[in-house]
């Protein structure tokens, strides 16, 4: 029996040995489904909230911490590139959507008299201004204006500039993320832990500032840095660091310490968690530490959720348009179902539906609808990405 010839390798051609195949390009990175569930259920708690005005909400989800942590992650991811340019890009994210908002907004105070001389310093009101084209303090407004009547209700231009607190903390945030990350690679667990201390100075009178403008700055800084450094330190995987029983053992004790001191400081006897600032610090730091440390990292939607997927795509997409505009939803769909107790009908015979909050609350997320509609596509544009209006993955991006 012929015993058939080994096979050999094809032999070389004329430029010598075939090269081997190029690297497979890199792939983008993977959403964080998880991320996406945390941020979507954060946003819907913030405009229940603020119709509602539950006390207890913010205790159940602290909205506020959990959208600074996933902030922080974000940025802590991005820092592997130079700092200057993440720093550029995350402004020019951000800022876009505050002046539009400002345009319309200013514009409007402007047209209802509002005026330098209402300050009695004309110079520092106009250089007053420029805090909405770069928040490093808060953007000034007019107070008391007449709202448009069975539209918009009075002293609107309060509730327009009700979440800028957030905007403002959120770029200062930005501004020393390249120096709160080289510290938490030195000393991870005194950076996570400065914010609360210097909470807790400021709540126990050992720190006094002068003015109204550095305190309120430092105040959220300290309430909600040590969430956004929790993130960074999830992203750096400082938590894996440390072993598993650790989280769930200290988190709950912290968070616990929060809710006593608030309720011993007068939650839910006309105040809020949010006019407590040390323990609204503690509630929010366990809540995110437990949160983070129970992490799935969905790469995709478990199957429960995939209904879900839509809407929660696109509450991540128009994040910044619904947290600048719900107020101002909010206002218009009060007033809008307000105005109805003129319709005799409705007061004698439905008076009940008049006064649930229910319709109010559909009505404002249809209004807020409109706003993504209407003012979205800023952000779009801010993250150099073709406009949509209504970005929720149902069809494919190019």
């Amino acid at each position: 029996m012929t015993v058939p010839p080994a096979p050999t390798s094809p032999p070389a051609g004329p430029a010598g040995p075939a090269e081997a195949p190029p690297p497979p390009a890199p792939r983008a990175p993977v959403r964080d489904r998880y991320f996406d569930l945390l941020r979507a259920v954060a946003l819907f708690r913030v405009v229940l909230y603020h119709l509602m005005g539950w006390v207890w909400l913010p205790v159940v989800f602290p909205s506020m911490g959990v959208m600074f942590a996933l902030a922080g992650n974000l940025m802590a991811r991005s820092l592997r590139r130079p700092a200057v340019q993440v720093v550029r890009g995350r402004m020019r994210r951000l800022l876009p959507p505050l002046w539009l908002m400002g345009a319309i907004g200013v514009t409007g105070m402007l047209l209802q008299g509002w005026a330098p001389d209402d300050d009695g310093h004309p110079g520092w009101w106009w250089l007053h201004l420029a805090f909405w084209v770069l928040p490093l303090s808060d953007p000034p407004y007019a107070e008391g204006l007449p709202g448009v009547h069975g539209v918009l209700g009075e002293d609107w231009a309060t509730e327009l500039a009700g979440p800028l607190w957030y905007i403002r903390a959120y770029l200062w945030y930005v501004l020393l993320s390249p120096l709160l990350l080289r510290a938490l690679r030195v000393q991870p667990w005194i950076t996570i832990a400065a914010p609360l201390a210097l909470s807790a100075v400021l709540e126990f009178g050992y720190l006094d500032l002068p003015g109204e403008r550095l305190p309120s700055a430092l105040t959220d800084f300290s309430t909600f840095g040590a969430c956004w450094v929790l993130g960074m330190a999830y992203q750096q995987g400082v938590l894996r660091r440390i072993p598993a029983y650790i989280v769930p053992s200290v988190a709950p004790l912290i968070a616990a310490v929060g809710l006593w001191y608030a309720l011993g400081h007068g939650l839910g006897d006309g105040r809020e968690l949010d006019d407590i600032s040390f323990a609204q610090a503690l509630w929010s730091f366990g809540t995110v530490l437990l949160l983070l440390h129970l992490s799935p990292s969905w790469s995709q939607w478990p199957r429960r959720l995939l209904p879900f997927d839509r809407l929660i795509t696109l509450l991540n997409s128009r994040a910044v348009t619904i947290y600048l505009w719900h107020n101002v939803a909010i206002l218009v769909a009060a007033t809008v179902w307000d105005d109805l107790w003129s319709i005799d009908t409705l007061a004698e015979h439905e008076s009940w539906l008049l006064e649930s909050p229910w319709p109010v609350l559909g009505l404002a997320w249809l209004l807020i609808a409109g706003c993504v509609l209407a003012f979205g596509w800023v952000e779009d544009l801010a993250a150099k990405r073709r406009p949509q209006l209504w970005p929720d993955g149902g069809r494919r991006r190019d």
